[in-house]
Formats: C-alpha cells, sequence, structure tokens
C-alpha cells in the first residue's frame, strides 16, 4: 500500500513531464496525434486538481 509521501514522490514525477507535453501540443507537424496530446494534458490537468483535494497542502 502507498503511503501519502509515496504518492506525492510520484506525482512530482509525473508533474515534470506536463511541461515536455506542452511544448508537444504546440508542434505543427503532429497530426491527428496532437488530439492525443491535448487530452493527456487534460487528464493530467484533472489529476492534478483531485490530488489538491485529496492533499490540500501539497505544491507542485
Amino acid at each position: 500500500m502507498s503511503t501519502p509521501e509515496s504518492l506525492k514522490t510520484r506525482f512530482v514525477a509525473i508533474a515534470s513531464k506536463r511541461e515536455l507535453l506542452l511544448q508537444l501540443s504546440l508542434k505543427e507537424n503532429l497530426g491527428s496525434l496532437r488530439i492525443d496530446v491535448i487530452q493527456a494534458l487534460e487528464e493530467l490537468d484533472d489529476l492534478f486538481i483531485d490530488l489538491r483535494k485529496t492533499f490540500p497542502d501539497w505544491q507542485e
């Protein structure tokens, strides 16, 4: 079972990848893959909203 601290550590690692997705979404040559990248960003943002509700003291 994961502890709150281990979950926070995992989310920090995931949050660090968000910027890469954002940069990727701005590329013009993605074609239909751009839709998937934008969807991943939206789902990641939703995940962080839920994370902040569960751990109000957590900072990215």
